[in-house]
C-alpha cells in the first residue's frame, strides 16, 4: 500500500467514525516506541474549517511478550479515561485489519513531551518538576483505584488465563521462569534472582490495574506539568508495587542515578506523595520484591527486544543496542539482593 492510499484509505475511515466528512492534512510518523507505530494525524473537518489532531497507534512489528493486542490496549486506555486518569481520550478502534493493514486505534494527541533528556535535565522544568511528581503520584494512585469489584477488568484475567482470586507474586515466578528456559544462552544471575524471589514473596497482595510501564519516557510533561499518561499495551491486573518499583529501576533513570524516582526526584518523595493519594503507606519490602522482579523482567526483555532484530522481525540499532543491556539489568538484581541481605 502506497503512503497515498494509506492517507485516503484512513481518511475515508475517519470521515464515516465522525460521521461528517473529512482531510487529513498532516500525517507525520511520531518518534519513540520501539514496539508500536505511533503517527500523529491533523485532520480539518470540511463543514466548518476546525481542526482536531489526533495519534494513530498500531503493531510496529512482532509484539513483545506480554504485550496486549491493540483492541485490549483500546479497552483499557478508555477504562483508565472514564476513571479519570489523565491519559489521552481513546476515540475509535479498528480491529479488522482492512483499512490500513493493520489493527490499529485513534486517540486524542496531548501538548508536551515524552524526551527523557528534557524530563530529567532540561533546566526549563527545574521548579516544576516537584509538581509533575504530584501528578504523577496522584494519577498512579487512580490507576490503582481501579480494581477487579467492579469486573471492568475481567477481560484482563482471561487473556493471561489467570483466575481471581491469584497471587501476582507468584504468578510472575512462574512467568518468569517459563521465558528463563526459553532463553537459548544459560543466564546464572536469573536463577538466582529466581530463588530469591521465590524465598520472599509477599504475604498479602492488592490486586489491581497496573500500567505495566510506567517510566519516565512513557509520559507527556510540559512546563505546565503532567500532560499525560501513554502506553498501555503492557496493562494487566497485579500488584501495584509493580508500577511504584518499575518508575525506580536504575535503567528508568538515565544516568540520573542518584534520582531514583524516574531520574528526576526522589524515590522517598515519590513514596510521600502516593501515601497522600493512595491513603496507603509504602511496604518498602514489597517494592524491592518487585524491584528485584522489575530487573529481572527487564533482562529478558532486553534478550527479546534484541532478538527482534536479529531475526529480522524488526530491524533497528535500538533494538540491538538494548540487547546488550542485559548484563546491567542482572548486576543491579545482585546488587539489590545483595544490599538487602
Amino acid at each position: 500500500m502506497t503512503d497515498q492510499e494509506f492517507k485516503q484509505r484512513l481518511e475515508e475511515w475517519l470521515s464515516i467514525q465522525f460521521n461528517k466528512q473529512c482531510v487529513i492534512e498532516e500525517l507525520k510518523p511520531l518518534s519513540g516506541g520501539a514496539c508500536q507505530e505511533n503517527s500523529l494525524i491533523t485532520l480539518r473537518f470540511v463543514d466548518d474549517g476546525s481542526k482536531k489532531r489526533l495519534v494513530y497507534r498500531s503493531d510496529k512489528g512482532s509484539a513483545l511478550f506480554a504485550s496486549l493486542p491493540r483492541e485490549y490496549e483500546f479497552r483499557v486506555a478508555q477504562i483508565a479515561y472514564q476513571h479519570g486518569v489523565k491519559t489521552p481520550k481513546p476515540y475509535f478502534l479498528e480491529e479488522t485489519g482492512d483499512i490500513t493493514g493493520k489493527k490499529f486505534y485513534v486517540m486524542e494527541a496531548l501538548s508536551g513531551r515524552t524526551d527523557v533528556r528534557y524530563i530529567t535535565k532540561d533546566s526549563s522544568l527545574n521548579s516544576i518538576r516537584p509538581k509533575i511528581l504530584d501528578e504523577l503520584a496522584k494519577n498512579l494512585a487512580l490507576i490503582h483505584s481501579i480494581t477487579l469489584e467492579s469486573q471492568e477488568l475481567d477481560f484482563l484475567l482471561k487473556i493471561y488465563h489467570r483466575e481471581h482470586p491469584f497471587h501476582p507474586s507468584k504468578f510472575a515466578i512462574q512467568e518468569m521462569k517459563q521465558e528463563i528456559e526459553k532463553l537459548d544462552e544459560p543466564h546464572p544471575a536469573m536463577y538466582l534472582a529466581i530463588n530469591w524471589l521465590e524465598e520472599n514473596v509477599p504475604t498479602y497482595e492488592d490486586i489491581t490495574l497496573v500500567h505495566g510501564d510506567f517510566r519516565t519516557g512513557n509520559f507527556l510533561v510540559s512546563e505546565n506539568g503532567l500532560e499525560g499518561i501513554l502506553d498501555w499495551e503492557f496493562a494487566h491486573v497485579g500488584n501495584p508495587y509493580e508500577d511504584i518499583s518499575w518508575f525506580c529501576l536504575r535503567d528508568w533513570r538515565f544516568g540520573q542515578i542518584k534520582k531514583e524516582a524516574g531520574g528526576f526526584a526522589d524515590r522517598e518523595e515519590f513514596y510521600e506523595f502516593y501515601e497522600k493519594y493512595s491513603q496507603k503507606k509504602v511496604d518498602k519490602k514489597s517494592v524491592l520484591f518487585w524491584e528485584v522482579m522489575g530487573n529481572l523482567r527487564w533482562a529478558v526483555g532486553t534478550i527479546g527486544q534484541a532478538e527482534r532484530h536479529l531475526q529480522g522481525k524488526t530491524r533497528g540499532i535500538e533494538l540491538a543496542a538494548i540487547g546488550r543491556r542485559t548484563a546491567e539489568m542482572e548486576y543491579e538484581m545482585m546488587r539489590l539482593i545483595e544490599n538487602a541481605i
